[in-house]
């Protein structure tokens, strides 16, 4: 195991503020900072750190820890991992006898493969096997030097080449398969490549490591484009194509695009602003990864039926995370590749200059939806445009795209903006009813850790005070250790916390969040986070772990009236005076 200590040398060099901030952007407010959290949809900030215990805590989704758990949820990593990526941070080394998890080594040796292969698809392109491949990519008009900044290759038109060499290096055909760089024959038992035939497009993460690959197909049957399924490394709705490339310059925007060729393109002609989603649509993840870098986005989708869907999803998405949007349109041509190919990058320049704000689009696709030269039509138009305009935060743009539309239509401000009320106060109604229902959710999820506190939640108050105010008031813990055990705790996760908490007496460990890493679950220490940062907003002391402690046992010993009922007359002469005792 890694000592508590360099863990806690650990955190001091990795200051949560400093490091949240790289994922974040945090706004002071007093002793805390804020922003819009990481880890789900929200447009008001409900992610809080709390630079003074060192942890942090979303109202909105539960999620919570220390910098450690912060970083296992934002990088997908596991705990050893985790303290890896922290310590080379922070330019540490990890005690050599720590104990290597199984899953960080994987990840490890998925990398590596991944490496080798993107070095073998480089160089089978050049080779006389690869040429029908290089020629495809030299007539879709890349340059030689954008073909090697992006690391295009070829995979071969053969069952084992990747495969073979892997395996020469002395990888296993397990851990091949584990990369998705190899499948199990279920007829013969042996292992084949899984891309065969295609131009290869290596996706690579901000760090800078190989962790997938998309692959176009040059003949023979299968989709045109294959890309890598999810691996250990690899989470195709949580990262973008060449935003390793984007965020080395300093961005005022991200171009979103359909594809990987549009995007190359895109850079070869200097807008290496241009990224693009990984065969799926547009995710509200990759939206919140893009929010860590820009406040606007232009999107650059094709001109087709599904890219008018994907980009009425898109600007959804993105002003959930607070992004602007703007879209493209793209005259003359199907996608931004082809029309950089005609007309060339200084009239593309001008078009993403040009392009609509999400607003504008929406309003002109509803005008486009119907025929407003009809009084029915015109009616269904200002229907649909009351809607879009009641999903606006700000009152002034409300009223400015109210005035237009009273222009265009021949009607009346006043009279748009009053429906444009009502529709505001009907969705506040049913969001308030939502809320509600929300959050006996939220209970319902919390209660699935720890279910005991929908049965007994006085029990649970009482435990939660005591955890709080010894997280807060670690001295108490001495005394409180004498009166109260695990075993007289309700809700089992409250006593493994107790429980660990009692450890640290004997070791001498400070009581910290850090002490809740490696045995519980991010969910159990997204709870831990919440008690601990309660109580320092409600100042417990050692006090309120002791009344807290009574309580406990109190509620314990405490009866139903049924239960009463059926005591004797000195179980109940009993009973009475323990009560009387827990009370003093």
């Amino acid at each position: 195991m890694i000592p508590q200590s360099f863990i806690e040398e650990l955190k001091m060099n990795c200051d949560i503020e400093s490091v949240v901030s790289s994922y974040v952007q945090l706004r002071k407010r007093g002793r805390i900072s804020t922003g819009l959290c990481p880890f789900h949809s929200e447009k008001t900030g409900s992610f809080t750190v709390y630079p003074e215990s060192q942890s942090f805590y979303c109202f909105g989704c539960g999620a919570g820890g220390d910098v450690i758990g912060f970083i296992r949820r934002i990088e997908n990593l596991e705990y050893v991992e985790a303290i890896k990526f922290l310590a080379q941070r922070a330019g540490m080394n990890v005690p050599e006898d720590a104990a290597e998890d199984k899953t960080a080594l994987l990840k490890t040796k998925i990398l590596e493969m991944n490496r080798e292969a993107a070095r073998f698809y480089f160089s089978e392109l050049t080779k006389p096997s690869g040429k029908a491949a290089l020629d495809y990519l030299l007539g879709r008009g890349l340059e030689p030097k954008t073909i090697k900044h992006f690391g295009l290759g070829y995979a071969p038109n053969e069952w084992t080449s990747l495969t073979d060499l892997l395996a020469s290096k002395g990888y296993r055909y397990e851990d091949m398969e584990a990369a998705q760089l190899s499948r199990k024959s279920n007829k013969s038992g042996r292992y084949y490549d899984v891309f065969r035939d295609r131009v290869m497009f290596p996706i690579i993460d901000l760090r800078g490591n190989v962790i997938g690959f998309g692959g176009r197909k040059m003949s023979g049957d299968g989709p045109k484009y294959y890309n890598s399924p999810d691996t250990p490394v690899f989470k195709k709705t949580k990262n973008l194509f060449a935003l390793n490339f984007a965020k080395k310059q300093k961005l005022e925007r991200l171009i979103l695009c359909e594809g990987y060729m549009d995007v190359i393109a895109m850079h070869q002609a200097g807008f290496t602003e241009a990224v693009a989603s990984l065969g799926t649509s547009l995710t509200s993840d990759q939206c919140r990864l893009a929010s860590s870098y820009v406040e606007e986005a232009v999107l650059a989708y094709d001109s087709d039926e599904a890219g008018q869907k994907a980009t009425k999803r898109a600007i959804s998405l993105l002003d959930e995370v607070g992004i602007r949007s703007k879209v493209l349109s793209i005259p003359d041509a199907k996608d931004p590749d082809e029309y950089i190919k005609k007309f060339g990058g200084t009239r593309f320049k001008k078009l993403i200059e040009q392009s609509a704000g999400s607003t504008e689009y929406e309003l002109s696709k509803i005008s486009a939806k119907y025929d407003v030269a009809t009084p029915e039509g015109k009616i269904s138009a200002l229907k649909d445009a009351v809607n879009l305009l009641a999903g606006m935060k700000n009152p002034l743009e409300r009223e400015v795209w109210a005035a237009k539309l009273a222009r265009d239509y021949g009607t009346t401000k006043e009279g748009i903006l009053s429906q444009v009320q009502t529709k505001i106060k009907r969705r506040a109604r049913a969001e308030g009813a939502r809320a509600i229902s929300g959050q006996s959710a939220q209970t319902t999820t919390f209660g699935g850790a720890v279910p005991e506190k929908l049965r007994n939640p006085a029990s649970a108050a009482a435990e939660e005070r005591l955890l709080g105010a010894l997280m807060r008031s670690p001295e108490a813990l001495s005394t409180v250790s004498t009166v109260v055990s695990p075993n007289d705790f309700v809700c089992e996760l409250y006593g493994r916390f107790y429980e660990k908490l009692l450890s640290t007496l004997s070791t001498g460990t400070e009581v910290s969040l850090t002490l809740f890493g490696e045995d519980f679950t991010l969910e159990q220490q997204g709870i831990i986070a919440k008690l601990t940062n309660l109580a320092r907003e409600h100042r417990y002391s050692a006090e309120d772990a002791a009344e807290a402690a009574k309580n406990i046992l109190r509620l314990k010993e405490k009866k139903t009236d049924k239960e009463i009922g059926e005591l004797s007359g000195d179980e109940l002469a009993a009973y009475i005076e323990r009560m009387r005792k827990a009370k003093k």
